[in-house]
């Protein structure tokens, strides 16, 4: 099985199972203690590269990188699924989990007020948790 066909499988388990993906994202993060979480539904937003948006802030990057990996191991074990792609855990300030139909957003508070993520997609429609 070549990459490509790995990753169009993917991409289909993720998008029968997106509720299911988010609740679990949901979930490990709030166990985690994140904090503010958002989670932004883009499927009107025509520029959008993602379905949805998760967005959450820890209050040191220990804190950032231990969301973010639990985030990853619940998601493993729970769904099988592994992120397509993922960004930031060098510095631990923002890192990015990209599932497809969900992008995750684990900022450092400090990155999160001066990114502004909310604002820069305001077209989005907030969804209620």
């Amino acid at each position: 099985m070549t990459k490509t066909s790995v990753a169009r499988n993917q991409i289909s388990e993720i998008n029968t199972g997106t509720s299911k993906l988010l609740d679990v994202i949901i979930n490990s993060i709030e166990e985690k203690n994140g904090h503010e979480i958002k989670c932004l539904n883009l499927k009107n937003v025509d520029s959008a590269i993602s379905d949805y948006f998760v967005i959450c802030h820890g209050n040191s990057n220990t804190q950032v990188s231990a969301i973010a990996n639990f985030i990853e191991r619940e998601v493993k074990e729970k769904l099988n699924v592994g992120p397509f792609h993922t960004e930031g855990h060098e510095n631990e300030e923002w890192i990015l989990l990209d599932y497809f139909d969900v992008i995750v957003h684990i900022f450092h508070e400090e990155k999160r007020t001066f990114y502004q993520i909310e604002e820069l997609w305001a077209d989005a429609t907030p969804m209620q948790l």
